[in-house]
């Protein structure tokens, strides 16, 4: 069957096949409602159930579930959720006042078979027509005796409903379109059913509920609802901050409004909707500022933000795993377990509290409230646990230290020290930097031989060891891969460590190039804050390093700040780089950063016979990272003496 209109027509009836609690389809039905201007509409629910699903419908944006109880004895609970393409319906027809009718017939037991659909997020891309042709040529949808009686009864509904309108809007589900639409054309009898049901009632779900019973996911479902009633203000994300507890104390800033989680959160929500913009929604765009906001909250929480390479892991990550369960998009599951995966399992709980956050849901509402699980409506759920790491006081002990920090006996005393114009390092920092950088050295002559490694079958020697991962790779050939790793010609030279690239120069504004004092230093260059901003003794100042250079053997750089043929450099970041390219002895150079270098720095080190080694920061240790971050200036070697009295 080919469509070559969307919405599908047969005589009055204009039909809208759709894919039950999705949010392409509530808004396709939403976009069809505009434009067609129906008399009438029709939706695939029971004529038993309209007064609780019109009460719900009238409750929304609050979630309300309907819940009954069978002839077996069996609960059946019916969600009313605003990105449902059939509630969607009733709720249009009855906010245009507009005569909607329940057109199926109702029965105990309704069929558990699910046809294998494709990913909803297609409509985005394709359209709802193209994903109904997708549908009939691939799907077999399943007929079992309840829908014989079903859909022979919406047929039949539909032909008293012709007589009296002349354009019907029909929601039903995919896979009764075809057999409904065959059935209309022919003479249909009233269906067998229940007139009445009773013991139907409507209740509130406890919030706690939404992520288990709602399809999609509460943070989808409310930027569907602040889109569907109109884009909300753009709020300043930097007046809203959550709350940082520290045992019975809680901290806030003067300048800052005090504010609940739940404001935060609804805030985050409204910053997605504005973002998203006024055109359809994007579930893939969604996702992205879910992960944004969620980083930002991460960073609150605890004051370490996602690098982008997790971030790049994670999009990966969760694209792979969608389309290993054939989906185009990752649902709500496989996004919690991709952030903790790729980040750790406070960023999940940060993704998850935001996720599942939905601003209208109360515990407290004039119905009743339930609480639902995943299993009550055989949802096959999947549990993940999260195990957050909450930094405790008692679990560090403090040391008392024997010698206090020596502090000014008088003001202006540790001014005093800076009458000698020369300045210089601390042997020790000096110790511990080039040791890191050996360590640097190390890692990407490793990082290198795995590039050039090769694994070949085993035949007369083990070479480098047996490569177990080829071997079982390889095990129906009955064969044993062993490893061979080629030599590195040329070594590592330079290293370059960019801990932030301050295209501003204003948090780090001071550079600098150190030459080696003895045959075992290496030429140093960088650029830090600036000394005079945080003394601590007499000629002794305390920096932070923005990003440094090493290049061994010493006494051969120049000022690399100064020299002319690096005038194409855009950063001072890219100018130590092409510094440690052009002094390395080494054909390659190891650079450490939070971003790789642009393709044109790699053509120029091609060009002069170099090669770089990139490797992300965030696959280094952070309190090893931060240790090496910070140095001291002295002014004068003769503050090597007492600058052990000084420094911590």
């Amino acid at each position: 069957m080919e469509v070559r209109e969307y919405p599908i027509r047969f005589g009055p009836v204009h039909a809208l096949p759709v894919v039950h609690y999705r949010m392409e389809f509530a808004e396709a039905v939403r976009r069809s409602f505009e434009t067609l201007s129906p008399d009438a509409i029709a939706v695939e629910l029971p004529d038993t159930l309209k007064s609780c699903i019109e009460a719900g419908v009238k409750r929304l944006p609050e979630v309300s579930v309907i819940c009954y109880e069978t002839q077996k004895q069996d609960t059946v609970y019916l969600p009313i959720m605003p990105a449902d393409p059939l509630i969607e319906a009733v709720r249009c027809g009855l906010e245009e006042n507009i005569p909607v009718f329940y057109v199926d017939p109702d029965i105990d037991e309704y069929p558990m078979h699910r046809e294998p659909l494709p990913d909803t997020y297609a409509v985005h891309r394709l359209g709802c027509a193209a994903y109904y042709d997708a549908f009939c040529r691939i799907a077999e949808p399943a007929c079992g005796i309840e829908d014989r009686r079903r859909e022979p009864g919406m047929a039949h509904a539909l032909q008293q409903l012709a007589g009296s309108y002349r354009k019907i809007l029909f929601v039903c589900g995919m896979a009764h379109l075809q057999r409904v639409r065959a059935a209309f054309d022919r003479p249909q009898t009233t269906p067998l059913g229940k007139m009445t049901r009773h013991g139907v009632g409507l209740f509130n779900l406890h919030p706690e509920s939404l992520p288990e019973v709602l399809p999609e996911y509460p943070f989808l479902s409310a930027l569907y609802e602040y889109r569907r009633t109109g884009l909300p203000e753009m709020p300043d994300r930097s007046r809203y901050t959550l709350r940082r507890k520290y045992g019975f104390l809680e901290l806030f800033s003067s300048k800052e409004k005090s504010m609940t989680e739940a404001e935060v959160l609804d805030a985050s929500v409204r910053w997605a909707a504005c973002k998203t913009g006024a055109v359809k929604p994007d579930r893939q765009k969604v996702l992205y500022y879910l992960f944004e906001e969620a980083a930002r909250h991460y960073r609150q929480d605890t004051g370490e933000a996602v690098s982008r390479w997790q971030k790049r892991s994670f999009f990966r990550f969760s694209r792979n795993y969608a389309w290993i369960a054939g989906l185009l998009l990752p649902d709500f599951y496989q996004i919690m377990v991709a952030a903790r995966s790729c980040v750790d399992d406070n960023f999940s709980y940060a993704m998850w509290r935001l996720g599942s956050f939905y601003p209208w849901q109360r515990e407290a509402s004039e119905l009743a409230t339930i609480r639902i699980k995943g299993e009550d409506l055989w949802l096959g759920t999947t549990k993940i646990r999260i195990r957050r790491f909450v930094p405790r006081i008692k679990k560090h002990p403090v040391f008392v230290p024997k010698k206090r920090r020596l502090k000014e006996q008088r003001p202006g005393e540790f001014l005093e020290g800076f009458s000698d114009p020369s300045i210089c390092s601390y042997p020790v920092e000096d110790i511990l930097i080039e040791d890191f950088g050996k360590f640097l050295k190390t890692k990407g002559g490793v990082i290198l031989s795995e590039q050039h490694s090769s694994s070949v079958p085993f035949e007369t020697t083990i070479l480098d060891g047996i490569d177990i991962r080829e071997t079982v790779r390889h095990m129906y050939e009955g064969r044993v891969y062993v490893k061979e790793r080629s030599r590195i010609k040329g070594g590592v030279g330079s290293v370059v460590v960019i801990y932030d690239e301050d295209t501003e120069n204003k948090r780090f504004p001071y550079a600098m190039t150190w030459l080696g004092e003895h045959a075992q230093e290496s030429d140093m260059a960088f650029y830090s804050t600036a000394p005079a901003d945080h003394v601590v003794g007499p000629g002794i100042c305390r920096c932070s390093y923005g990003g440094f250079l090493l290049s061994y053997p010493p006494l051969r750089m120049a000022d690399v700040w100064t020299d002319p043929d690096y005038y194409f450099a855009r950063t001072r970041a890219e100018r130590l780089l092409l510094a440690g390219l052009d002094y390395s002895v080494g054909k390659h150079v190891v650079y450490v950063a939070p971003a790789p270098p642009r393709s044109f720095i790699k053509q120029t080190a091609a060009r002069w016979g170099k090669q770089i080694v990139y490797l992300p920061i965030g696959q280094l240790s952070p309190p090893k990272l931060k240790k090496m971050r910070v140095f001291h200036v002295l002014m004068g070697k003769d503050k090597r003496k007492t600058a052990a009295d000084y420094i911590w």
